[in-house]
């Protein structure tokens, strides 16, 4: 797990590609401080696994489903990642849940200067995933923990201090560049609990649950909401 607060940017060393799979070479300094084999490290967003360390970088495999699914196939020699090590149990809990599994890429379709703060607009590629993006809510752009300011059925947008600006790769973004995203994983867990049927299954989906509990195939109603204490 991570929190979204960057601990550090490295650079992309070197990319040997083989069909739809990658290994990474990441240049990086304080996030090797006591890394081990098998470490997670979240690579602009995305939880990979150290394989190799050594003389200031780390290797790093990506498998076809992260390569098809996030933006670390545009990687470049020479392109700076925002790199954050998982979340110590002694850590301080400084952001919000990340997993570093994405969601969908985005496309930054804005950007602009608001007195003191940057402001991003984004374009997700993945629609139906807006039932989890809200106004004041968290996201993850990057690897970066982020809240949301506002959001309307094609884009929605953040605003970045100084200082996050400054510690991250979003400095090197401009308006048509590819971001990896991630929502909140509690809204997620949420609208599952409280969507899969009576009838054991998740609509859409395959995996079979106990029915007990479970808000009928038609979804939350005042019906479910008082038959449950709500109302």
């Amino acid at each position: 797990m991570f929190t979204g607060l960057i601990e550090e940017i490295g650079a992309v060393q070197k990319i040997s590609r083989k069909g739809h799979t990658l290994v990474l070479t990441i240049g990086a300094s304080r996030i090797l401080d006591g890394v081990r084999i098998g470490d997670s490290i979240a690579v602009n967003g995305v939880c990979l696994t150290v394989v190799t360390y050594g003389g200031g970088s780390f290797d790093a495999d990506v498998m076809p489903e992260t390569f098809r699914h996030t933006t670390l196939h545009r990687l470049k020699p020479g392109d700076r990642v925002n790199l954050e090590r998982a979340m110590s149990a002694q850590g301080r809990f400084g952001g919000h849940i990340v997993q570093g599994h994405v969601d969908t890429p985005g496309t930054i379709r804005e950007r602009y200067a608001e007195e003191n703060a940057v402001k991003f607009r984004i374009e997700p590629e993945r629609r139906e995933l807006f039932r989890y993006i809200l106004p004041r809510g968290s996201i993850c752009i990057d690897g970066i923990s982020l809240t949301v300011v506002d959001a309307d059925e094609t884009t929605f947008s953040v605003s970045i201090i100084p200082h996050t600006l400054a510690q991250t790769v979003l400095q090197d973004k401009r308006p048509g560049d590819a971001v990896n995203l991630e929502c909140d994983i509690i809204g997620k867990y949420v609208e599952r609990l409280l969507f899969f049927s009576r009838e054991g299954r998740l609509d859409g989906d395959n995996p079979a649950f106990p029915a007990e509990g479970g808000a009928a195939k038609q979804g939350m109603t005042a019906a479910f909401l008082a038959e449950h204490g709500y109302l």
